[in-house]
């Protein structure tokens, strides 16, 4: 039978630490050549909406060790606005009937080949976000570091909470985001969630000033923070890499990204997204930067590259590219825990199998 979970499902399934564990165990895999990633491709096309792209994603990998490959699919509708603070954010824009988004996983046995579950990915990729970060943080972030400043509130700053928070001692949180109400709702939300008080601030600087480690969770594909406010010590953790300033990333002593995957974009006529864009100066300046010359955090994992040395050092993990390989770890966790606890909606799987050779 094949099992059909929901993101209420993964969410009941699979904690921020189990995800960090599970990636921490597969990445040795990947970096000994065992595992495998496919490099993620988006192929983009006009759409009859003015501004709006829409973008059909995919990418999978394989971890041997857990007997499990996935592939994560994802058909957006994608917008750039700007925001009140003029950075410029990507946006998905629920377009599917009943205002819904669409992106799903498929985990399958690499030693049958059967499906072995579908579910949707949002859950999980926020899950596995944070989790990366976390693994970064572990890794790279002093060990006598206790407060963090993060920059974003949206969806995916609680999970880089609750994973700072797996890997320190954390005591002192500050929050920063463009919308008042915004910051106001997540520092209560995630007070109750960590038991630690996470204070609203009314600036990134106020954020981050003082902190041990900067963590940035936002949408924007411009710089929100700048080398200006790293001190000696600090730790700067990022979702994407347009989120720190050039500036910061040669500040900092060590740097590490999460892949050198990249991606592949296949463009239609008149598709044209800002991340491509070399008029943007901030976007531009990124793009000087050659991200392949970091080491990876696989790499970081297994001991072939440096981390911190000292406690006056800078460090810096950026998440760069997120792994259909992480979806297979992430994916294999909730799948047996689900079969053990008797969760999701099986169906059969001659659904999804067939008789003549493909």
């Amino acid at each position: 039978m094949t099992l059909i979970l929901s993101n209420d499902d993964i969410e009941k399934l699979l904690s921020v630490r189990e995800c960090i564990d599970v990636l921490e165990m597969a990445y040795r895999e990947l970096a000994e050549g065992i595992g495998v990633n496919r490099t993620r491709s988006d192929s983009i096309v006009v759409t009859s909406k003015p501004d709006t792209l829409y973008s059909l994603k995919s990418m999978d990998g394989i971890v041997p060790g857990l007997g499990v490959g996935a592939v994560r699919i994802n058909s957006d509708l994608v917008t750039w606005p700007s925001s009140d603070d003029g950075k410029v954010r990507r946006v998905k824009v629920p377009s599917a009937p009943g205002a819904r988004y669409v992106g799903l996983v498929l985990l399958f046995s690499s030693e049958t080949g059967e499906p072995l579950a579908i579910f949707p990915d949002g859950v999980m990729q926020r899950i596995r976000v944070g989790a990366t970060n976390g693994l970064g943080l572990k890794y790279l972030a002093r060990e006598d570091a206790r407060s963090v400043g993060i920059i974003g509130s949206g969806w995916q700053a609680g999970t880089q909470l609750m994973a700072a928070c797996a890997m320190r001692k954390i005591d002192k949180i500050s929050c920063f985001s463009p919308n008042k109400t915004n910051r106001e709702n997540f520092s209560r939300e995630m007070t109750a969630t960590l038991d630690i008080e996470v204070v609203p601030v009314d600036s990134a600087e106020a954020a981050v000033k003082g902190a041990d480690i900067i963590m940035c969770a936002t949408s924007s594909i411009d710089p929100v923070v700048y080398e200006k406010w790293v001190t000696p010590g600090m730790h700067v953790s990022t979702i994407k890499m347009f989120e720190a300033e050039p500036a910061v990333i040669k500040r900092a002593d060590v740097v590490v990204v999460h892949h050198h995957g990249g991606k592949i974009r296949v463009l239609g006529k008149g598709a044209v997204t800002p991340e491509l864009e070399e008029g943007g100066k901030s976007r531009g300046g990124a793009k000087k930067i050659d991200f392949k010359s970091f080491p990876t955090l696989p790499q970081l994992i297994v001991g072939e590259t440096g981390s911190r040395t000292s406690a006056d050092q800078v460090t810096c993990f950026l998440n760069n590219v997120g792994l259909g390989y992480q979806f297979a770890a992430a994916g294999a966790v909730a799948y047996a825990k689900a079969k053990a606890q008797g969760r999701g909606h099986e169906l059969p799987t001659d659904w999804f199998t067939e008789d003549v050779h493909p």
